[in-house]
């Protein structure tokens, strides 16, 4: 469903050299991953067997009953079409191998031997094991089937999920097996494992599969032997992880002495296109790899995952002091650096008591004190019009005040009162122009001003505006630096919080932050706001969360219309997201003139739309075929 799969991670409970014991349990565990809808589930090293039989494996008759055990449970997945990784020992040119197995339908699919054996304190795999790090384009024998065996293997479905298999040291080689595997396609990593239990190991494994799914741009699903397994002089926990492009989505309980199936959604499309879009994937080196084709796996009805509905804002978990610190800390260095190399001393500024002018004075002015530079050459500009209320105007001058900048006002009604003479316009005509008049109004005086003063015009839009083209062209559009412009709406409110912790500031910051978002082009009732931004373009998080899945891995519409209908499942109906998401496909492509002359400004996360580097399209891009996607019936 929409490139995503379930997948899981499954700690059987062992009984050392009892495969049919092992057997069973693992079937138990294999017939709820498919009752489950999982696509893939992997078990732990050795499974059937137990990793700690030591020497046992050199004795015949626990490889015969292995094999016996595995044909057991071969025979009662015939109608099972979930994929299953198991853990084998496998002879084969009078060698023994540590091997995973990968079944479907009663079938063994292929094997995939261990390339690095642990050899040290209390690991000694080379007294029965062999690498078989060298082996491909090879075929074993097994259970009176011949197999395809090798370290070049990888699984493929018809749509976007391409898997390979390593073995626990392999993931802590200095090159994993995973790595040349991501650089041929696959998406989807698993690993069995037999990790022994150490004060602190848990962690360390835990950022190791993490990471390891960061650097491959994979998901990687560990599973790891559990208590079951010799406590002679190690212990096992069953740790099992399951991590996405290095996040970890969830691991399991570790010490259940009971069987354990952790799973989780996984978003194989978004990988594929991901690397498309964020990396130098491409560069990587390709190898020849043999895939195996897997038949059809089983479908997600519902999708089990929780979609942030606010994919620019920091979690819940994260540091907030860090994280906006780190924002302000690039606006302030990319503003210090153009001041200093243009040999300008002043910043000139439009206040409004808006969000974005808010943030971009906040902005300034922490540039100005991390250069100790004298904050009254901070140039603040209130510009009233027909539609300010006093509401705004005062939160901008209390503001301005507070922080002790050099506060002017210049009233722009007789300005747009002459300039609506001069083109013909009846002033109670409140069409486009009668706004686009004080927006050019205020930008001119801006500009006017900063050429008086010796300063620099510094922009107030975000983001989300400059994706929807919710700017006047040559208006608020321009400015000499746009501070904001890779920040979008709900961001700028994240961050605006942060400056709270400035007393002084701390009651305004909250009337602004509780202000309707509003450009204050239209005349007022009774001083109050008629024109919520809004109410005409639609909710700005739901504009952030369309910009995020378009940009960052190009997701279809469809795919974006579904996810939203789960991040926002109380919030608003689906019909509702529906017509909100056809206005930014239809205002995203015809406003990208706007964007093709957009000023300088500094990428703060991964999604800009600097046409000079984040963003190039054409301005005369058709959207019809996004469009008609949105309204395709079965996706």
């Amino acid at each position: 469903m929409y490139g995503y799969y379930r997948v899981a991670a499954a700690v059987h409970k062992t009984t050392v050299a009892n495969p049919q014991k092992n057997a069973e349990e693992v079937l138990t565990l294999i017939k709820e991953a498919h009752a489950k809808e999982v696509s893939v589930v992997v078990f732990p090293e050795l499974t059937l067997t137990g990793y700690t039989a030591s020497d046992l494996f050199l004795n015949q008759t626990l490889l015969s009953s292995q094999n016996e055990s595995l044909q057991y449970i071969l025979n009662n997945i015939e109608n099972i079409n979930t994929l299953v990784i198991l853990g084998i020992a496998v002879l084969e040119a009078d060698r023994l191998y540590n091997c995973a197995v990968v079944l479907q339908n009663g079938k063994v699919l292929g094997i995939v031997p261990k390339s690095y054996l642990p050899n040290n304190k209390e690991f000694y795999e080379k007294r029965q094991f062999v690498s078989g790090r060298d082996i491909v384009r090879t075929s074993v024998e097994l259970l009176d089937e011949e197999v395809p065996f090798g370290v070049d293997l990888l699984f493929r479905d018809k749509a976007d999920m391409t898997f390979g298999v390593e073995i626990c040291e392999d993931l802590w080689a200095v090159t994993p097996p995973s790595n040349h595997m991501a650089s041929n396609g696959a998406n989807l990593l698993f690993n069995l494992s037999a990790s022994n239990e150490l004060i602190g190991k848990h962690e360390y494994r835990e950022e190791l599969v993490r990471t390891q799914s960061a650097r491959c741009m994979a998901a990687y699903v560990y599973a790891s032997a559990g208590v079951g397994e010799s406590s002679t002089d190690t212990v096992y926990g069953g740790h099992s992880i399951i991590s996405e492009y290095g996040s970890t989505l969830v691991q399991n309980e570790r010490f259940t002495l009971e069987n354990s199936l952790i799973t989780a959604d996984v978003d194989l499309e978004r990988l594929r296109w991901l690397r498309l879009n964020e990396s130098s994937y491409s560069d990587g080196r390709r190898k020849k790899t043999r895939t195996i084709k897997v038949g059809t796996l089983p479908s997600i009805s519902k999708i089990e995952r929780e979609i942030n509905a606010h994919p620019f804002v920091p979690s819940q978990h994260a540091d907030k002091q860090h994280r906006c610190d780190e924002i302000v800390h690039i606006q302030a260095h990319g503003l210090i650096k153009r001041m200093s190399h243009a040999h300008i001393e002043k910043a000139v500024i439009g206040i409004s008591g808006g969000l974005d002018s808010t943030l971009a004075l906040l902005s300034t002015y922490r540039a100005f004190e991390i250069m100790n530079w004298d904050v009254q050459n901070i140039i603040a500009v209130t510009m009233p019009g027909f539609g300010t209320t006093s509401r705004t105007r005062s939160n901008a001058v209390q503001l301005c005040e507070a922080l002790g900048v050099t506060l002017k006002t210049v009233d722009i009604n007789d300005i747009s009162l002459k300039e609506f003479e001069a083109i013909e316009h009846d002033k109670e005509e409140h069409s486009v122009t009668y706004e686009n008049v004080q927006a050019r109004a205020r930008t001119s005086i801006l500009m006017n001003l900063a050429n008086k003063e010796g300063g620099l015009v510094i922009g107030t839009g975000d983001l989300s505006e400059i994706a929807l083209g919710w700017s006047t062209y040559n208006g608020d559009h321009m400015s000499m630096y746009a501070l904001n412009s890779g920040i979008p709406k709900t961001l700028i409110k994240y961050v605006i919080e942060y400056f709270k912790s400035n007393e002084a500031i701390t009651a305004i910051i909250d009337d602004i932050l509780d202000t309707p978002i509003s450009p204050e082009l239209l005349p007022h009732n009774d001083d109050k706001i008629v024109q919520e931004t809004e109410e005409i373009v639609g909710p700005y998080e739901l504009h952030d969360f369309f910009l995020y899945h378009f940009i960052k891995y190009g997701a279809k519409p469809g795919k974006i219309l579904h996810l939203a209908t789960i991040a926002f499942d109380t919030k608003y109906d689906e019909e509702t997201i529906k017509s909100w998401l056809k206005l930014f496909l239809k205002r995203f492509f015809t406003q990208q003139f706007k964007r093709s002359c957009m000023p300088d400004g500094p990428k703060v996360g991964t999604i800009s739309l600097s046409p000079r580097a984040d963003w190039k399209m054409p301005s005369d891009a058709d959207m019809q075929i996004w469009l008609n996607e949105l309204e395709t019936k079965n996706r």
